[in-house]
């Protein structure tokens, strides 16, 4: 690929579409369409708030998790390696821009405890090219990669 040259992640076909409502922002209650999601949000203490909820950013952390955790576990499979054990971890922080505004940064901590460093390195950077949330965020938002 040539310096400069963008990949084209968007899907070529919508397989399944998730639907959430909010009510109030950050000091109301969030919603899924199917009913699953019922939650109240309220701001961190850190921002301002009473921190009498779940917040957008635990629950953007708990998504990122999850779906990398499910693009390694796919990659690896696919390569024949079995990755009991593993876990992926997530931590979102929020704060000021350059522009007026607020932006995140994402740290992810990635653990494959029974696979050598090199082929697990090798694991993670193939789930970060397959992962839905990497794809969508890469150059938008800082996002590092600890394997531990």
């Amino acid at each position: 690929m040539t310096e400069g040259t963008a990949v084209d992640t968007r899907p070529t076909k919508i397989m399944y579409v998730a639907e959430a409502t909010a009510h109030g922002g950050r000091d109301g209650y969030v919603t899924s369409q199917d009913g699953r999601i019922d939650l109240k949000v309220a701001m961190p203490p850190e921002l301002g708030g009473d921190g009498g909820g779940t917040n957008p950013e635990q629950l953007f952390a708990a998504g990122f998790s999850s779906c990398f955790h499910n693009a390694l576990i796919l990659v690896g499979n696919r390569a024949g390696y079995d990755l009991t054990g593993s876990t992926v971890a997530a931590k979102v922080g929020i704060g000021p821009n350059r522009h007026r505004g607020y932006g995140l940064a994402v740290a992810l901590s990635v653990s494959l405890p029974v696979l050598d460093p090199q082929v697990a390195a090798g694991l993670v950077d193939a789930a970060h090219e397959v992962c839905p949330y990497s794809n969508a965020t890469r150059g938008n938002i800082d996002v590092s990669i600890l394997l531990g």
